[in-house]
């Protein structure tokens, strides 16, 4: 399918402190978190009716957030999240945090005609009653490119919308639909995008695509079981964006299902769609892996699904009470080091939630990391990276590759919990550098990102929800991390902060 668009308008202490850190080996080297800063604003969508759908919503809740750097402008850093989240499934709209200041200040956007609270309508084709999984990534000329869940609740359509910026964020082209269903039948989820950090004509888009086989239609309360199948779509742009080409990549016969496909480009150009992909449903034998796709044309083709590793997850609860925490459990984050400087210049980055670590008695997820040298083809054994002690577990992983290799992780624990009501939730950063081995995960060094917060005052979306996943980019050898968090006020806010060495 090809779908187009028009093209928008276009001192002696100091040099101490330096030879110390450059006579640490560079996995010692301890990073530190500036301040944080409040990123997102109060919700635009105030006055937008909500009243006839089914769910609660809540408003002022900014989750689930992705953010890119300019690379021709560093200062330039662009978010983007769900705005106003629903308890049975996608928010009001999404919104876009913008800052030309290096982080220090932010301006709140919306990501316009992406959802009816955000300008869509009937007469342009996006009146969805809602949007979600928001992402975003920045082209090597500056431009700006944005991807949409738009959904209905009450019907079965759903679409993946993508725009574009060609101003840091502040202005957007109308959203032109890379997919559109209308059936029971298929259902689009878990989209995102990437710009070619190597060529600014080639951006690629990849979500699942949930497929309900036609022998099963007649009975709607089994076919969900036995006869889901779920393929990976495809779309890419060779013009900077004018045009976009839809296509399936893996259409699976068996009963087999990705989700949270995301695209990493190598030095090569080779592509790799990393996710996580499940075998089995209904009778069929059940089963979770790290899996990936790679293409050495740009995407024209692509090979069968390979395994890196199993997935072993149990997902988290809060350590009071038990009640569920919805987090990144099986969606593994993916990220190539291209530096060519770097020792590890090449390798390819997989971390996710594992619960294989456990000790013995209660069973937690915990932050593994995996890393492959030949582009996806074989990967070494999972290690656990994160520093929790006791047994509250690790939750949703972000991984970044900074200029000179490090490798950067970002993810949540209650290590500070106690036991007064409401449960402690603090962000962590860990590090490592490729010289010193990260298989070892003795190599792997830890900074606190965050203040705790209550993760009790979030949202409920099948759990307490933060987002599924959360941002993370580097600009230089500084850390970029924008990450949801609780106030006494506010459900959930969008933070930033930087994140760097010495």
């Amino acid at each position: 399918m090809r779908t187009t668009k028009s093209r928008s308008v276009r001192v002696p202490v100091l040099a101490f402190a330096a030879l110390l850190a450059l006579a640490l080996p560079a996995w010692a080297n301890t990073y530190s978190a500036g301040s944080v800063v409040l990123a997102s604003g109060p919700s635009p969508f105030a006055s937008c009716d909500v009243s006839d759908q089914p769910g609660t919503n809540t408003p002022n809740a900014e989750l689930e957030p992705m953010v890119a750097v300019n690379p021709l402008n560093p200062a330039n850093i662009v978010g983007l999240s769900q705005q106003d989240r629903w308890s049975n499934g996608g928010a009001k709209g999404l919104t876009v945090q913008v800052s030309q200041d290096g982080g220090l200040t932010w301006r709140t956007v919306v990501l316009p005609k992406v959802s009816k609270c955000s300008g869509g309508t009937s007469a342009n084709g996006n009146d969805y009653l809602r949007a979600s999984d928001p992402w975003l990534s920045f082209g090597p000329d500056g431009d700006l490119y944005a991807i949409s869940l738009s959904v209905d609740l009450t019907t079965n359509r759903s679409a993946v919308l993508e725009l574009e910026s060609k101003d840091g964020g502040l202005t957007w082209s109308d959203p032109i639909a890379l997919v559109r269903d209308d059936s029971v039948f298929m259902f689009n989820d878990k989209e995102s995008i990437a710009a070619d950090p190597g060529d600014a004509n080639y951006v690629y888009a990849v979500w699942d695509r949930s497929r309900f086989s036609n022998e099963k239609a007649s009975d709607t309360s089994t076919f969900h079981s036995f006869a889901f199948r779920g393929d990976i779509v495809f779309s890419r742009t060779t013009d900077g964006g004018s045009t976009w080409e839809t296509k399936t990549i893996f259409q699976p016969q068996d009963n087999e299902f990705s989700i949270g496909n995301q695209i990493v480009v190598l030095p090569d150009g080779t592509l790799v769609d990393g996710m996580a992909l499940s075998k089995g449903s209904g009778v069929n034998r059940p089963g979770l892996n790290v899996a990936v796709l790679r293409s050495t044309d740009k995407g024209v083709t692509w090979t069968p699904p390979i395994v890196a590793n199993s997935l072993v997850t149990v997902g988290t609860v809060d350590p009071d009470t038990g009640a569920p925490v919805r987090d990144g459990s099986g969606l593994p984050e993916f990220a190539v080091d291209r530096n060519l400087s770097s020792p590890g210049y090449g390798s390819l980055y997989a971390v996710w939630q594992d619960s294989r670590f456990s000790n013995k008695g209660r069973v937690i997820d915990d932050i593994v990391f995996s890393t492959s040298a030949d582009g996806g083809l074989t990967w070494s054994p999972p290690v656990k990276i994160n520093k929790t002690p006791g047994t509250t577990g690790a939750l949703t992983p972000s991984i970044a590759v900074a200029a000179d290799g490090t490798i950067g992780v970002t993810y949540y624990d209650f290590r500070e919990n106690t036991p007064a009501p409401g449960a402690l939730t603090d962000a962590w950063f860990v590090h490592c550098h490729p010289s010193s081995g990260c298989t070892d995960p003795s190599r792997w060094s830890e900074t606190h990102v965050a203040r705790s917060f209550d993760i009790e005052r979030a949202p409920i979306a099948r759990g307490y929800f933060l987002g599924d996943y959360e941002g993370l980019q580097t600009t230089g050898t500084d850390f970029i991390a924008f990450f949801a968090q609780t106030t006494a006020t506010d459900p959930d806010n969008v933070y930033f902060t930087r994140i760097s060495a010495p």
